[in-house]
């Protein structure tokens, strides 16, 4: 049976979404892509070359764009850049960054709300990338995104689901699938993500930084696709700490049934 998920009507068979940024350099990006499965990929409005040789050159055919407001400050800023993303070609779809503070780089939940409600009146898909606060999530919902992107982790920091437990608050009120975004720096904090029942997850830095990130995006491939496995299967309970149950009857052993 087939495990796809849908966002905006657009049936998806990966779960892994891939960014373009921090690799050594953009000619690794189709490889990784293939390595990936991905058929996502966010690309910062403001790296993408007009008449020039680009990162958007090394996107493969077929991948769909999920161009992202990196690097916008307020509302306004954001929707400025998702309109000019659509009419330079990349589509409907985008990502919502709002970040003013220049030190931990945590994403501005009202001006993320407000731009979500501007841009989703205009047809786009929105995903914004938020801090895992129920309220925002569902002022999010309320204003027309399609997904939330709740961050694992301070971007870029490889750090892993330090907000896991709030992520988990999200994915079990929200209606709309919640997208782990940001901080998952190896695969088994990605597949952790997917067992908790996140939609999918997005790695950029993981992979970009890593030391083989072909390799490494193959990896977190695989990863996802084990985490959702296993939260399709159902996870066994965890006992209490000191208690132990045997996974073989305790009765029945040899000697006993000799004595007999």
């Amino acid at each position: 049976m087939e495990d796809t998920f849908t966002i905006a009507g657009v049936a998806l068979q990966s779960r892994l979404f891939i960014g373009t940024g921090k690799y050594a350099s953009d000619s690794l990006i189709p490889r990784v892509c293939e390595a990936s499965g991905s058929e996502v990929i966010t690309v910062a409005l403001r790296r993408v070359g007009m008449g020039q040789e680009g990162v958007m050159d090394h996107i493969p055919q077929g991948m769909r764009l999920l161009p992202n407001t990196s690097g916008a400050r307020t509302a306004e800023e954001a929707v400025r850049l998702a309109r000019l993303a659509k009419a330079a070609g990349c589509g409907n779809w985008v990502k919502i960054e709002v970040i003013s503070d220049t030190r931990h780089l945590l994403p501005d939940g009202y001006e993320t709300c407000k731009a979500t409600e501007l841009l989703a009146k205009e047809g786009f898909v929105v995903l914004p990338y938020i801090n895992p606060d129920l309220y925002v999530a569902r002022s999010l919902v309320d204003a027309g995104a399609s997904v939330v992107m709740p961050l694992a982790a301070p971007i870029g920091s490889n750090r892993g689901m330090r907000t896991k437990e709030m992520i988990g608050i999200l994915i079990e009120e929200i209606d709309v699938p919640i997208i782990v975004d940001a901080g998952l720096g190896a695969p088994s904090q990605a597949c952790e993500a997917m067992e908790m029942g996140a939609a999918a997850c997005l790695v950029n830095t993981g992979i970009a930084s890593s030391g083989d990130p072909v390799a490494m995006a193959c990896a977190f491939k695989i990863a996802v696709e084990a985490g959702r496995k296993a939260r399709i299967a159902g996870l066994g309970g965890c006992g209490s700490m000191g208690e132990a149950h045997a996974s073989s009857p305790l009765t029945g052993f040899l000697d006993q049934t000799v004595a007999r």
